[in-house]
């Protein structure tokens, strides 16, 4: 076959402060920057990510692809309207122009959300398809799309990851080349089965490392094959306020009954363990004294600030808990202060600068950390990643700084600062500023689960910490507005019910 391949990512946290701009996708940082044509090979050889798994299972298949373009933007709030407009029309213009071809191939991510439309992968699906007709469209998605009934309606199979922290990207893109190429085989048949869920996952208790998620996602891959080709489990993003938020079961295949009853098996058993979603979340002052009395290295999840569910990686309250409780031997990362890292770089390594870190982004009752830091360490933030889940990227976070507090306190509490936003989710970030993470006794790392794949190896203990950020690590806190009735927001929580706006008088 000949097929048309593209990309356009983005996981929307509709509470966070920062929009996505057209800039944000040009720009490289922990994944490379919009890429279009044949450039898109390049930049995405050797990484683990779909597209990169799909076009290496496709080649070796013997199809032919037609590139369109790939990109995406750190998870942040809703992409602009200039953005969406602007990089769908290039992907439609691409389509238009490597006409004929046989079937589409779409790297997305399924939790997208702009300025202007509440379901950014439905509405990109709808143009696509006006466009190419019945022709097959095979998507993969993120395991934390949010799937609707017009993303599952307009494309021909959705393919979701089955690993959390997202270890199989690369893998789901091959899955997804092979259920294209059996869509695309003459006299194929597909049947299709969507069930929605009717509670939300907290992100932090979604991880498939552990239970429930380890023993769920062993469940979906003994009930696919024969007669049901391809079977997925989305668990979906909360931090998204949409009337389509939340888990979602898709099946694929060549009969209607078995599909309907693999996809309504899977969805049984997850609600069988609905209760098994939760676990300790501690204060920061919590954390960090438990964390010294610890066996070292311990991490200490600063999830609420994740970059990589749409945090703005630079609220300084865990900071401040190190700092305040004396913390020994303990470093944070990743702080996004681009003028920090800017002023360690003028001053130079072993001067001290005096600065207030982070609180950039205007996130609520956030003040810049005062005080005088020694630059222990700069460097030009390229480096490549290493860990099971980024290896392979070519990270471009621009000038980065290890700082160590010198005042108040005198804590040692080391600080790595970086002029772009990445999520700290592999050890590479560490020994490209000097440390060896598996000598620190805390490593505070501004993550929510994806840090896993590479530290698990090396940490004692992993406490989950809620400082401030605007990726909310208890679903119950969530201020939804928009979400459809009657979901849980919390897993055996309360149903969802929409306030009433007062009638003019």
């Amino acid at each position: 076959m000949r097929i048309a391949i593209g990309g356009f990512e983005h996981e929307t946290n509709t509470f966070a402060p920062v929009e996505a701009a057209y800039a944000d996708f040009e720009q490289a940082d922990a994944w490379p920057p919009l890429s279009r044509g044949d450039a898109l090979f390049e930049a995405l050889a050797g990484i683990n990510l779909p597209m990169t798994g799909f076009i290496e299972e496709a080649e070796a298949q013997g199809h032919e692809l037609a590139p369109l373009l790939w990109c995406s933007a750190v998870p942040s709030g809703p992409v602009t309207e200039d953005a969406f407009e602007r990089i769908s029309a290039m992907l439609l213009e691409d389509l238009e122009r490597h006409d004929p071809y046989d079937a589409v191939y779409l790297d997305l991510h399924g939790a997208m959300v702009s300025e202007h439309l509440e379901d950014g992968e439905g509405e990109l699906l709808r143009r696509v398809r006006a466009l190419v007709g019945d022709r097959p469209i095979v998507v993969s998605l993120d395991l934390h799309a949010n799937v609707t009934e017009a993303m599952v309606g307009l494309s021909s199979a959705l393919i979701a990851f089955r690993t959390y922290p997202h270890v199989d990207m690369a893998a789901t893109g091959k899955r997804a080349a092979r259920e294209l190429a059996r869509q695309g085989a003459p006299g194929a048949k597909t049947f299709t089965a969507f069930e929605k869920l009717p509670f939300l996952i907290p992100i932090n208790w979604g991880c498939t490392s552990i239970e429930p998620g380890r023993s769920l996602y062993r469940r979906l891959e003994a009930l696919e094959g024969g007669e049901v080709a391809s079977l997925s489990f989305a668990a979906g993003f909360p931090l998204a306020d949409i009337h389509g938020c939340g888990p979602s079961v898709m099946a694929y295949g060549v009969s209607k009954a078995a599909v309907e009853e693999a996809a309504g098996a899977l969805l049984e058993a997850i609600l069988a363990r609905e209760g098994d979603y939760h676990g300790r979340i501690y204060s920061p002052d919590e954390a960090v004294v438990a964390a010294m009395a610890m066996k070292g290295p311990v991490v200490l999840a600063d999830t609420q600030d994740n970059p990589g569910g749409g945090g703005n990686s630079d609220t300084v309250g865990l900071l401040e808990a190190l700092v305040r409780n004396d913390a020994k031997d303990a470093v944070l990362a990743i702080l996004y202060d681009p003028e920090a890292a800017a002023q360690a770089h003028a001053a130079g390594e072993g001067a001290v600068i005096t600065t207030g870190l982070g609180a950039r982004s205007g996130f609520a009752g956030e003040r810049p950390f005062e005080g005088d830091f020694r630059v222990e360490k700069i460097t030009d933030g390229r480096f490549t990643a290493t860990g099971p889940m980024y290896r392979g990227s070519r990270v471009q976070i621009g000038p980065m700084a290890l700082l160590r507090v010198e005042s108040p306190g005198r804590s040692g509490v080391g600080i790595v600062v970086a002029s772009r936003k990445f999520q700290a989710a592999d050890r590479s970030i560490f020994r490209h500023v000097g440390i060896d993470p598996a000598e620190k006794q805390i490593l505070a790392l501004k993550s929510s689960v994806h840090f896993r794949a590479d530290f698990e190896p090396i940490v004692s203990e992993i406490l989950i910490v809620e400082a401030p950020g605007p990726n909310l690590a208890d679903n119950a806190k969530i201020p939804f507005k928009q979400l459809r009735e009657g979901v849980r927001v919390a897993p055996l929580g309360k149903p969802f019910k929409r306030q009433k706006v007062a009638a003019e008088s």
